[in-house]
């Protein structure tokens, strides 16, 4: 009889574990902008027909990526609004060339600036900016984690140039 006193006692006392979790952190959403510049590089033709100038391939590029962005979903990042700005030509001196870039800004709302690697990794990125909030605050482990995926992503990048 004390054994079950004392126990439905206990169970009073501790208060039942929530099922779920959250974070104060990834309640708020991270909203970035990241700019893309698609390379087009000129195909030649085949059989007099079916060549495609440096102008071309970088919009198709760009349309291609564009609906990668829209139609792909990524676990903890959704995009928002794509936006295509005006090509430019630069001359390429390596290539004696003109090249045509396909610039591109996506405007993501992230659930952590750990997510953002997934776009600062890549060989198009140009820039990124970040829209909300204004003020950010990382702790340690935060910035251990990070930190540890881009080791990550640049040991893969740098393993894929040399195979």
């Amino acid at each position: 009889m004390l054994r079950s006193q004392l126990e439905s006692e206990r169970k009073e006392t501790i208060p039942e574990y929530p099922k779920s979790i959250e974070p104060a952190e990834t309640a708020s959403k991270i909203k970035i902008k990241v700019r893309f510049d698609y390379r087009g590089l000129p195909r030649p033709a085949r059989f007099f027909f079916g060549g495609k100038g440096s102008r071309e391939v970088a919009e198709e590029l760009r349309q291609q990526q564009a609906a990668m962005w829209r139609n792909v979903p990524l676990q903890g990042v959704s995009v928002e609004e794509v936006e295509f700005m005006d090509l430019y030509t630069v001359y390429d001196e390596a290539e004696e060339e003109l090249i045509t870039y396909a610039p591109m800004e996506l405007k993501v709302l992230i659930d952590s600036l750990e997510d953002c690697l997934r776009f600062v990794t890549k060989d198009e990125f140009r820039r990124v900016e970040i829209l909300d909030p204004p003020q950010l605050t990382l702790r340690g482990r935060d910035l251990e984690r990070i930190l540890y995926r881009f080791g990550e992503s640049l040991q893969r990048k740098l393993k894929e140039a040399r195979a």
